[in-house]
């Protein structure tokens, strides 16, 4: 019966005991299959399945054994039959990342959660961001720019002082990160139809790196991020603990806080 059920484990002990849990607990409802893939592991490890799992039609149900499990749903022996009965899903495409090295070779990543562009020596960054063919800002001199999704809205994003969206918004965040000049900018909400550029305008003294997710390209000379709304990640949850409400309960918390 097990081998019907497809799980997807991190190698650490507390996703194995979940692992071993959960097959129990399937066991003894006699539960022989399930229309969907459960991942156990953390935000970090789920992040990695889908990108492996880029070409596949699958469903992912994510089970938090990490941190704080943003993506995941939390495990309990005694409710997870029944949480797995009663599920919606929703589907998230993600950022495709291109870079442009100073050896002028091209990279390209996925991002779920965000695109960071990063400074990489004590020199803060020197960039020029463009929204398909409008000139967003001239020069940004700061510690980077973050550019997110609104699935990625309450992670990083959040902590550079960016928007939370909405999931179903079919917006961008561009967030500078510790922004030296011009001082007041606070970044732009922009469509997810459109391709954002950002350039280096001193790549010899000021060195930028670019991070998809947790993917990194050093010494950026050009980067360009659009949505790949060819590519879909369907992702589970528990009926009551959809991603769309975790969302809205994050926005709650910072317009109390």
């Amino acid at each position: 019966m097990s081998k019907k059920v497809h799980i997807i484990s991190d190698n650490n002990l507390k996703s194995k005991k979940i692992k071993r849990s959960l097959l129990n607990a399937l066991n003894k409802k006699n539960i022989k299959n399930l229309k969907f893939s459960v991942v156990i592991g953390g935000d970090g490890f789920m992040l990695k399945t889908l990108k492996k799992n880029k070409n596949s039609k699958m469903h992912f149900y994510g089970i938090n054994s990490g941190n704080y499990g943003f993506l995941m749903n939390k495990f309990s022996p005694k409710t997870i039959v029944k949480n797995l009965s009663r599920t919606k899903m929703i589907s998230i495409s993600p950022l495709e990342m291109t870079v442009k090295n100073y050896k002028n070779q091209i990279k390209k990543y996925l991002a779920i959660n965000e695109v960071s562009i990063l400074r990489q020596s004590r020199q803060a960054a020197s960039l020029s961001i463009f929204y398909g063919s409008k000139k967003i800002i001239k020069k940004l001199v700061s510690d980077g720019v973050l550019v997110s999704t609104p699935a990625g809205s309450t992670a990083y994003n959040l902590s550079v002082h960016g928007p939370i969206l909405n999931l179903n918004s079919k917006k961008l965040s561009i967030s500078p990160i510790s922004p030296f000049r011009p001082r007041r900018w606070k970044g732009k909400v922009v469509s997810d139809n459109s391709k954002i550029d950002i350039i280096n305008l001193n790549p010899s003294k000021r060195p930028i790196s670019a991070v998809a997710d947790n993917l990194e390209v050093r010494n950026a000379k050009k980067i360009s991020i659009k949505t790949n709304k060819k590519i879909k990640f369907n992702l589970v949850y528990d009926q009551n603990n959809s991603l769309l409400k975790k969302i809205k309960l994050e926005q709650l918390r910072r317009e109390t806080s």
